[in-house]
């Protein structure tokens, strides 16, 4: 009888100590948001992409983002910003090549897709970046329904907007000038919501 019940209360220990095992490497889901005068987008970050995450939360909570601009818009394609030479640009001035002065290794995952709302990471592309590094800082928002899944696997993807997707058409829509930047500047401000 003493051998059944410590069988049974070791099989009872085994089981919470698995259980709490699995709680603490289960990660918190980070949620963030994006306001812009065209109303606030909502969204996660994917623990899957954790140097893309952590590096997007650093500069969250440092209000990197604050005041930049969504400075590239193609309306059926997406939406971009992250430039931080956006906060002092001049009308019409052509931006996108600004950042924190060091990119991210790619991190790319077959089960992660650009589709609608898709938060990823922009990058140089070409010969001048055959790893896929990402940019330090700037990023992009998928605008279609069907999604950008010809960037699937050549773009890291670290993120979704989960409300507030007319934002994204909103902006979208807006009137453009050269170098597909909005003619009016579209300014965001992130928080990352606890």
């Amino acid at each position: 009888m003493k051998k059944i019940s410590f069988a049974i209360l070791a099989i009872v220990f085994m089981f919470n100590l698995s259980s709490i095992s699995q709680t603490k490497t289960k990660e918190k889901v980070v949620k963030f948001t994006i306001h812009t005068d065209y109303g606030d987008m909502t969204g996660i970050l994917y623990n899957e992409t954790p140097q893309h995450r952590d590096n997007f939360v650093k500069l969250v909570n440092s209000g990197y983002y604050d005041g930049t601009l969504f400075h590239r818009v193609i309306s059926g394609f997406m939406i971009q910003g992250g430039d931080p030479d956006s906060k002092t640009a001049k009308p019409g001035q052509q931006l996108g090549m600004g950042g924190p002065g060091y990119t991210i290794p790619a991190e790319m995952n077959p089960k992660i897709t650009h589709k609608r709302g898709a938060l990823a990471a922009a990058r140089t592309g070409g010969p001048s970046n055959p790893l896929k590094a990402s940019s330090g800082s700037q990023f992009y928002i998928v605008h279609p329904e069907t999604g950008a899944h010809f960037l699937d696997n050549d773009y890291t993807v670290f993120g979704e907007i989960t409300d507030g997707l007319t934002v994204i058409d909103k902006i979208a829509a807006v009137e453009k000038g050269p170098s597909d930047r909005p003619a009016k500047d579209v300014k965001m401000t992130i928080k990352i919501v606890e």
